[in-house]
C-alpha cells in the first residue's frame, strides 16, 4: 500500500536525485587547497563510485565544445578544460554497477546516425545505464571549431534537435527486441525479421541503413533536455525523460513544474514520465549558524574580485579592470551596440539594458559592492543548514511539486559530493523518500521510473542464414 502525505493526500513521492560531476563554472572552486583535478581519471572514479554509494539515480557530466574567451584571452578564472564525455563514461561503466551514466552533447555539431551508435554502445555495456544530455549550440564561435560552421540560425536549433533525436529513435529501434537467436545447431544467430531499415528523409538528415548494435536491456538510452524558453519546454515534453531545469526557487519551481507537466500531458504522455531536477548547490554544517557562515565563505571563494569584474564585463560589454570590486557598480552604462566581450558560455540575460538597470537597483537598495552584487545574483547556494534540515527542504519541494528531485552540484572536484551522500541521504532514507539500495539489475529508466520506449514502426528486413 503506498503511503500517502497526511498534508495534502496525495501519495509519498520518492526523491530523484542526480550527482553532477563539478564543471567549467565558477561554482568550482579549483584554487581551494582541498580541490583535485578535474581530468585525471582517479577525480572521475572517487566521483562515481560516492554517487554509486549514494544511491544516486545518475551522475551527470556537462561538455564544452570551445574554451570560452575573455576579452580575448582564455577565461581561466573558472576551470579549464574537460576530457571527452564519451570516453569518461565508458570507463566509469566499467567500475560501476548501477548508476546512471548522462553525458552532455550537441545535436549541431554531431551527426545522428555517429552519436546514437555511440550512446547505443555506451548502453549496451553498461547494461541500459545511459542517457543523454541533449544540447544545441547556434553560436558561431563554437561552430568555428567544425566544418559546418556557424550555420545553424538560432530559430532553427529545435528543429534540427527533433529531427535528430527522431532519426537516432530509428537508429535505436532498427533491431527487434528478439532479433538474436545464437541458434549454434542450425546456424542462425538473427531472427528472421530482425532487422528494421532505417530510411530517414528530412529538412536535417539522410540517413538509409541499419544499426550495428542489438536494443539495450532499456531500449533507448533516457533523453535529458535542459531548455528553458517555451519552444525548449515544448521539446522537452515531447522528447524528454528528464528536464534539467534551473528553477530552484520553490514556487518558481512549482510554476515551471505544473507548466511543463501540463505539456507533457498535451503530447499524450503521462505527467511522471517526465522528471523535473533543478540543479542545486548545498552547504552543511552542524548548526544553522555554521552553515550560514560557511555559505559565506564559499561564495567568496567562488567570486574572487577578478571573477567579480569579469561577471560584469559580460554585461557591459566593456573594459572594468579600473574599477575597484570592492567598490560601486561603474559609473558608465554599459555598451549596448558593442560586441561581447566573452565568446562562449554567457551568464547573463540577453536584455542588457534592462540587466544593468535591475542589478543597479539592488545594488542601490542593499548597498552593494560589485562583488556582493555578484555574489548576489550569481552566488546563492540553494539548500543551507544542517543535514537534517537540507533533507526536509529536498523532500518539501518534491512533495509540493516544485520538483521530482534535483542534481545536486557540489563545489569542490571530486570530494564536493562526499558531504552530501554520508550526511544527507541517510536523512532522505529515514523519511522514507529515497532508496536504501539500488534494485537488482535496474536500467536508468527504472531507477527514474519513466516508461520504456514503444518501437518506432519501420520496415523490417529478413535476415539470411
Amino acid at each position: 500500500m503506498t503511503a500517502t502525505n497526511p498534508t495534502t493526500g496525495k501519495p509519498i513521492k520518492q526523491v530523484h536525485l542526480a550527482a553532477h560531476f563539478p564543471g567549467v563554472n565558477n561554482t568550482t572552486v579549483w584554487s581551494d587547497p582541498a580541490s583535485g583535478s578535474q581530468i585525471d581519471f582517479d577525480s572521475f572514479e572517487h566521483f562515481a563510485a560516492t554517487a554509486e554509494r549514494g544511491k544516486f539515480d545518475y551522475l551527470f557530466l556537462a561538455e564544452g565544445l570551445r574554451l570560452r574567451e575573455h576579452r580575448g584571452h582564455i577565461h581561466d578564472l573558472d576551470v579549464v578544460g574537460r576530457p571527452n564525455t564519451l570516453a569518461i563514461l565508458a570507463a566509469i561503466a566499467a567500475i560501476t554497477q548501477h548508476i546512471g551514466l548522462v553525458g552532455t552533447l550537441s545535436s549541431t555539431f554531431n551527426e545522428p546516425y555517429e552519436l546514437a551508435r555511440q550512446l547505443q554502445t555506451l548502453d549496451v555495456l553498461s547494461g541500459g545505464r545511459a542517457g543523454w544530455n541533449v544540447v544545441t549550440t547556434s553560436d558561431a564561435f563554437t561552430g568555428a571549431n567544425f566544418r559546418r560552421g556557424g550555420f545553424l540560425d538560432y530559430a532553427d536549433r529545435y528543429l534540427r534537435s527533433s529531427e535528430f533525436i527522431a532519426t537516432a529513435r530509428e537508429v535505436w529501434d532498427s533491431w527487434a527486441d528478439d532479433a538474436i537467436v545464437a541458434d549454434k545447431a542450425g546456424g542462425r544467430f538473427l531472427a528472421g525479421d530482425a532487422l528494421r531499415l532505417v530510411d530517414h528523409h528530412g529538412p536535417q538528415f539522410d540517413v538509409t541503413g541499419y544499426g550495428t548494435l542489438p536494443r539495450s536491456p532499456q531500449g533507448h538510452p533516457v533523453i535529458v533536455q535542459a531548455g528553458d524558453s517555451s519552444d525548449g519546454r515544448d521539446f522537452a515534453a515531447r522528447d524528454a525523460e528528464v528536464i534539467f531545469s534551473r528553477h530552484s526557487e520553490f514556487e518558481d519551481g512549482r510554476a515551471f513544474y505544473a507548466d511543463v507537466k501540463s505539456r507533457v500531458e498535451a503530447n499524450g504522455r503521462d505527467r511522471d514520465d517526465l522528471k523535473i531536477l533543478p540543479a542545486v548547490t548545498f552547504v552543511l554544517g552542524d548548526t544553522a549558524e555554521e552553515a550560514e557562515e560557511r555559505s559565506r565563505f564559499i561564495q567568496h571563494q567562488q567570486v574572487s574580485p577578478q571573477t567579480a569584474i569579469a561577471f560584469l564585463e559580460q554585461v557591459w560589454g566593456r573594459d572594468l579592470t579600473a574599477y575597484d570590486p570592492e567598490g560601486p557598480l561603474p559609473d558608465i552604462e554599459p555598451d549596448l551596440g558593442g560586441a561581447s566581450v566573452t565568446r562562449g558560455r554567457v551568464r547573463h540575460d540577453r536584455d542588457v539594458a534592462a540587466t544593468a538597470r535591475q542589478w543597479r537597483e539592488l545594488a542601490e537598495a542593499e548597498n552593494l559592492s560589485i562583488r556582493e552584487l555578484v555574489i548576489r545574483v550569481s552566488g546563492r547556494h540553494s539548500f543551507v543548514g544542517t543535514p537534517q534540515h537540507v533533507a526536509e527542504e529536498i523532500n518539501r519541494y518534491v512533495q509540493g511539486d516544485a520538483a521530482d528531485g534535483f542534481v545536486i552540484v557540489g563545489h569542490l572536484s571530486p570530494t564536493g559530493l562526499d558531504e552530501f551522500a554520508d550526511r544527507v541521504i541517510p536523512e532522505l532514507q529515514e523519511r522514507g523518500v529515497f532508496r536504501t539500495e539500488y534494485p537488482e539489475g535496474a536500467t536508468l529508466r527504472e531507477l527514474l521510473g519513466v516508461k520504456p520506449p514503444v518501437a518506432q514502426p519501420a520496415d523490417l528486413v529478413t535476415s539470411s542464414s
